[in-house]
């Protein structure tokens, strides 16, 4: 059975909304550790391929900084951050102050790893905490992994247990405004959440959409 054929443009409208609430505290909370003003958005959510989700990150080979974790509790599943690699860079040096920071250089310093873990925490953390809030289900993310490599590469390991029973993919789009002295600049980000086959049905049917 593929779970997915029951996800409808209602319920990925209902996830856009979740993803907004929870895009709203995770610009509260980066906002207080960079001392400048961050607005977050959710613009779209789609249920796509996994072609379509390799070329909305710029292609299997490209390279970005991508976080991992596993969903855990009433749900299970994997969720990916995608950044690209100067994004990241932009984020991570106002993040530390160090203005020398780049994950092109090797070995990635400790403080910079540490860095975009905290953010992966923040925006994933944020999510997930505005689904169980919605549903009323009790859900927990595992301590973030980084990896710098190719998107393929990356979420790979996701995809071997999905792939078992589906060959889709929720993208959930992520718009980061920032403000400061120097102007404003936006950056694009995705999330990929990979919910195990059951999980599908509990989400919505707690939302009761299902």
């Amino acid at each position: 059975m593929n779970y997915n054929h029951q996800i409808t443009d209602m319920h990925l409208d209902v996830l856009k909304e979740i993803g907004n609430i929870g895009a709203a505290h995770a610009a509260t909370s980066l906002s207080q550790l960079l001392g400048r003003k961050i607005d977050m958005l959710v613009p779209k959510v789609n249920l796509v391929s996994f072609d379509e989700m390799f070329d909305l990150a710029g292609g299997a080979e490209k390279i970005v900084a991508g976080i991992y974790l596993r969903i855990q509790g009433d749900l299970s599943g994997s969720m990916f951050f995608v950044l690209p690699i100067d994004s990241a860079n932009q984020f991570i040096r106002r993040l530390i102050g160090d203005e020398n920071f780049d994950f092109h250089s090797v070995p990635i310093s400790e403080i910079g790893i540490s860095a975009m873990q905290e953010l992966g925490n923040i925006l994933s953390g944020s999510y997930l905490s505005a689904l169980s809030d919605f549903t009323g289900l009790k859900i927990h993310p595992t301590v973030p992994a980084l990896s710098v490599d190719m998107v393929g590469a990356i979420v790979s390991f996701g995809l071997i247990e999905v792939s078992h029973y589906s060959d889709e993919v929720i993208v959930i789009d992520t718009r980061i405004n920032e403000e400061g002295e120097d102007g404003s600049s936006s950056v694009d980000g995705h999330f990929f959440l990979l919910p195990d086959p059951e999980s599908y049905l509990t989400i919505f049917r707690s939302l009761g959409v299902l």
